[in-house]
């Protein structure tokens, strides 16, 4: 394992209060931090610039000796934890690997004052021994609907309610559907770096890979999964020869055999971050090409702010979280059955609306929407949940301190007597 992650240092200047603020900051995800930058990277990049921040990943499974841990510091604060595990455990073995290393990572970075932040519920099997000030759900899909989920996990989320503090949920329909299940259930939807997909509006460099393509370009980022709507996709491309769809992402949970497969159809993989602007800028209209089915039921895509940050038309199928607030705003087109979508793409493209006019609108929307003022939002909440836990500490050790005495008190007058 790495060295440590250096530890804060308070100096003589610090305040009470900002002593009462210093902890770490321990994660439990599902996702792979270098997958696809989306929700929790978003958030935990802006916690790290307060605190210690261990992003723990899932096991990966190899020709291990023993099981160990990779730790890859990010910056001065953010550090990528990835259990590396030999094939051939058993269940019990990898849920108890996996709580030695947590206990490993806590111990040789002297982890002692932290919150824990579950991205998956599963996480529980392996850490439900710790005692966090503060522990926190941010629920952002609903997992127990995706392919592949674990029979587990609705009675681990069960659990996980009965333990957290704090929910945050990552949209509208999924805020309906856990805020009676728990006291404290907060809505953050998807939110978006302005600044950075702004940069789509001005004219860029075209990737290699997408500049040979005609115009009219359709373009979609995100992982493609069992969420999209193939069929579409394909409808799409064979009424209109002449558009050329752009798919950017990685192929997961899926057989590549499955996808449409046209001369106007480009795949062109998993891009960084960093590079999606360059392609939304040669793009004509931005997609969301979701199937509807109970998949997608929850699903709030952080790319619909995204897409139009960019400054690009977006046309969806009628996904709720995209419905409302986007469609009704009508800052984004609704459609489902292939002729409606070939419609609305034939609408956006020979819209005679005012492109100023509409960004106006949608800037003002989204600068309520940042992920800066999200996080913000969310530091608030974890700070007086945090100060809270200490009050109640103290109040107990003052009550312990002060029966301790009592007893002594009773002891000596009995003596006495």
């Amino acid at each position: 394992m790495n060295d440590k992650l250096a530890i804060h240092n308070e100096d003589e200047s610090t305040t009470a209060d900002e002593a009462s603020s210093v902890f770490d900051l321990v994660c439990l995800s599902h996702l792979r931090w270098d997958f696809v930058y989306q929700r929790p990277q978003h958030l935990l990049s802006r916690c790290a610039k307060e605190r210690r921040v261990f992003f723990v990943e899932e096991p990966i499974f190899g020709d291990e000796g023993e099981p160990r841990l990779d730790v890859s510091q990010r910056d001065d604060h953010l550090c990528v934890v990835v259990p590396r595990l030999p094939h051939g455990m058993s269940d019990e073995e990898v849920i108890n690997a996996q709580r030695a290393l947590l206990d490993q990572l806590f111990m040789q970075n002297e982890i002692s004052d932290y919150i824990l932040w579950y991205y998956t519920p599963m996480a529980l099997r392996f850490s439900d021994h710790l005692k966090p000030l503060v522990t926190i759900y941010d629920c952002m899909d609903e997992l127990s609907a995706f392919k592949g989920a674990s029979p587990e996990l609705k009675e681990r989320e069960r659990q996980l309610f009965e333990r957290a503090r704090l929910v945050f949920t990552g949209g509208q329909s999924l805020f309906e559907a856990k805020r009676d299940q728990h006291a404290s259930v907060h809505l953050f939807p998807s939110s978006v770096d302005v600044a950075h997909f702004a940069q789509a509006r001005r004219k860029l460099d075209e990737p290699q890979d997408q500049a040979g393509f005609a115009h009219p370009r359709l373009g979609f980022f995100g992982v493609i999964d069992e969420r999209m709507d193939l069929d579409l996709i394909e409808a799409v491309a064979e009424a209109r020869p002449d558009w050329h769809l752009v798919l950017i992402g990685p192929v997961v949970k899926i057989d590549q055999s499955v996808l449409p497969q046209k001369e106007n159809i480009h795949y062109l993989g998993s891009k960084d971050y960093k590079e999606l602007p360059r392609y939304l800028a040669g793009w004509d209209v931005a997609l969301l090409t979701f199937a509807r089915n109970e998949s997608t039921r929850f699903i709030s895509p952080t790319k619909t702010p995204e897409y139009l940050a960019a400054g690009r038309p977006v046309v969806s199928t009628s996904i709720r979280d995209v419905v409302r607030p986007y469609g009704d705003l009508g800052f984004v087109k609704i459609a489902d059955t292939p002729q409606e979508f070939v419609a609305a793409i034939e609408a956006t493209l020979n819209s005679k609306e005012s492109k100023e006019e509409w960004l106006k609108r949608v800037d003002e929307f989204l600068a309520q929407n940042s992920w800066d003022r999200t996080w913000e939002r969310m530091s608030q909440l974890i700070g007086g949940e945090v100060a809270r836990k200490r009050r109640e500490a103290a109040g107990n050790n003052i009550s312990s301190s002060d029966t301790i005495k009592n007893g002594r008190r009773a002891s000596g007058a009995g003596a006495s007597g």
